[in-house]
């Protein structure tokens, strides 16, 4: 429990008003802009003139290295949210919170971030003489939930929950930035915390394993929300999409297929929100208060509540390579198209870092540089992308350039066509081995592949791989080993020829967890 919670008002005078709104402390003076907030702090939103006591209050509940602003103040892409604007317009009593993240020292897992809003949720409860809360949760803020919900017993005082673009079985994202080519730009952002961990998709799968059947799983009503827009382009969102489109539809951070939970309700799936966007209120209140004007449940039964299926069936189109360099020489890195450059995308420490892209022909590109301040993954990162390029066949090189004397920089290279591998393979093993399959079309010969394994505490593991060529449409690897409980975060670099005699390069990036 936290010691002392300070409750604190939001000011509203008119509607008008509404988007100066400021959060103010106990001793009743503004936040100077960027100030962190306390742990453990939560806000009431005033008490809208048309107030409807018969709707339950609001609570919402923001993402990954989010704050209560998060859902009245600016958003990354789309201006000023009106989330908190739409719900005292339509009357009801709101609540904006601060979990672990809000200290900016860094994001937290579920099961942090839970246990303390679970405290919370208690305290916000009697606040309201006991009645019912909903909550509306962004992003990671729906993981969290469910852990204050289900693992800490806060669903008492809880009703219906409505998920915005939450990655429930995680993002393929947070397995790259655990990878092991993208392990020095985390570790020199400082951004390998224990939220981004806990955000791998084997991690996820065990988080899922461990809730969906627990005997609180069906004391409170799920709704789910998902979109379907990458974000603005060229943005860092609109890259962490194109780097996610291999693995389907998704909003530049979360797959849909990810968003959704085997015991709610999908409302809908929007292909003009992005992971941004959808926390806005003009963009979705309109569509989810229907679902939030009672907290009665009507619940399903936990043995009712189907097995989430956990096999995974991915489309292999990237090269992926990353490292630290000096600044004071350029840094080269070349990589071979043996059919169709898709795009390429590069995440570097500093917006500093000058890119150029050179074609086989000799063709020069230079590169686009984003730097958002709040982006999940990789917050902090330079993300730097490319227009206009015309793919060619051959060796492609990078060149980064820098004055600055730590560098570090992650390249990933999507190819398009015929040539890419399927893999198939459980984010979940509960006993061993740990296998999966590659398969591949009858152009693909010679592979090689150069494992690298990665437990949950950032140690290499020795297990080896034990691959089996079936024939050219494919292989099956093993690791020969017995590994023990805990994630991995699995880095295949794969190396080959075409059958025309063409260098052929992909990487296989993907966490599993073993039971």
């Amino acid at each position: 429990m936290v010691a002392c919670i300070a409750i604190v008002t939001l000011f509203m005078l008119t509607t008008s008003q509404v988007f100066a709104a400021k959060t103010i402390t106990p001793q009743g003076k503004l936040k100077p802009p960027g100030e962190v907030f306390t742990p453990g702090e939560w806000f009431l939103g005033s008490v809208p003139p048309n107030l409807d006591t018969s709707k339950p209050p609001l609570v919402f509940v923001q993402g990954k290295n989010g704050s209560s602003t998060s859902w009245y103040e600016e958003t990354e892409y789309h201006g000023v949210n009106d989330m908190y604007t739409k719900a005292y317009e339509s009357g009801y009593q709101t609540v904006f919170l601060q979990l672990h993240d809000a200290a900016g020292e860094g994001s937290a897992s579920q099961f942090d971030n839970g246990e303390l809003l679970a405290s919370m949720l208690a305290d916000i409860s009697a606040h309201f003489q006991g009645r019912k809360l909903n909550i509306v949760a962004h992003s990671k803020g729906g993981p969290d939930t469910q852990a204050a919900l289900i693992h800490y017993g806060a669903h008492a005082y809880v009703g219906r929950v409505i998920t915005l673009g939450s990655p429930h079985h995680g993002s393929h994202l947070a397995d790259l930035a655990y990878s092991w080519w993208a392990g020095w730009l985390g570790t020199l952002l400082g951004q390998k915390d224990d939220g981004t961990f806990s955000l791998q998709v084997g991690e996820m799968a065990h988080f899922r394993s461990i809730t969906d059947h627990h005997s609180n799983a069906t004391k409170n009503k799920y709704y789910t929300v998902s979109g379907t827009n990458k974000g603005p382009s060229m943005s860092a969102l609109w890259m962490g999409g194109q780097y996610l489109s291999s693995e389907g539809e998704n909003d530049g951070l979360v797959n849909d297929w990810s968003t959704r939970l085997p015991y709610g309700t999908h409302l809908f799936n929007d292909t003009s929100l992005d992971h941004d966007k959808i926390r806005m209120g003009s963009a979705v209140f309109s569509r989810i208060e229907p679902y939030l004007r009672t907290s009665s449940v009507a619940g399903l039964k936990t043995d009712d509540v189907k097995s989430s299926d956990t096999f995974m069936s991915e489309d292999i189109s990237s090269y992926t390579h990353g490292g630290e360099w000096q600044g004071n020489a350029p840094y080269k890195q070349s990589f071979h198209v043996d059919e169709q450059l898709k795009n390429i995308q590069i995440w570097t420490s500093t917006k500093d870092v000058k890119v150029r892209l050179i074609s086989p022909t000799g063709k020069e590109y230079q590169s686009y540089a984003s730097s958002p301040k709040s982006a999940e993954i990789f917050n902090g990162a330079a993300a730097h992308s490319f227009t206009g390029i015309i793919s060619e066949t051959g060796r492609w090189q990078v060149q980064l350039t820098s004055n600055k004397k730590d560098n570090a920089y992650v390249m990933n290279v999507t190819h398009e066509g015929k040539n890419n591998l399927e893999l198939k393979m459980n984010p979940l093993f509960s006993k061993d081995p740990v296998a999966f399959s590659l398969q591949s079309n009858n152009n693909i010969q010679s592979i090689t592949m150069n494992t690298k394994l990665v437990d949950k505490n950032g140690n290499t593991v020795v297990a080896p791989l034990d691959v089996q060529n079936t024939s050219r449409n494919g292989s099956i690897g093993q690791f020969n080993a017995k590994l023990s409980s805990g994630v991995y975060n699995m880095t295949i670099d794969i190396k080959g020829k075409t059958l025309q005699g063409a260098p052929y390069e992909r990487t296989v990036i993907r966490s599993f967890y073993v039971q």
